[in-house]
């Protein structure tokens, strides 16, 4: 078991991660009849592909030994209806990575882009990345 996940009313769950411990509060958004006083699921799903992606971009940093601290993914998620769905995901990438020649760069873009989560998502979903050196 990786989580465990419990309603506790007013459209409001609560994970544990079983490893860790760690909890996690989500709530309906404000638009679909909830509080929207915390990350939604779907925030939840957009968050975790720049997440996934930073954490990929990290991997292979670590292993060429170059220094990515402090670079940041910006997360804008694009709702649509009929059916209520994710429709876009746009994250825009501040990347701190001094002293990275242009093919380095590339590396880290591709091997961003081809991440577990990015790979797991329906492919209709449209993806729409930008990188800042």
């Amino acid at each position: 078991m990786t989580t465990k996940v419990t309603y506790l009313g007013e459209l409001r769950t609560e994970s544990i991660h079983i490893q860790s411990n760690t909890n996690l509060i989500s709530d309906a958004p404000t638009d679909n009849q909830g509080k929207g006083e915390t990350f939604s699921p779907t925030d939840l799903t957009a968050n975790a592909l720049a997440q996934c992606m930073l954490t990929i971009m990290g991997i292979k940093a670590q292993k060429e030994n170059w220094n990515l601290i402090n670079s940041q993914a910006l997360v804008t998620k694009i709702m649509a209806s009929s059916p209520r769905r994710i429709s876009e995901i746009k994250i825009e990438f501040k990347m701190k990575a001094n002293g990275l020649d242009l093919s380095q760069k590339q590396s880290l873009e591709r091997v961003a882009k081809a991440c577990p989560v990015a790979k797991s998502l329906h492919p209709d979903l449209n993806i729409e990345t930008s990188f800042s050196w």
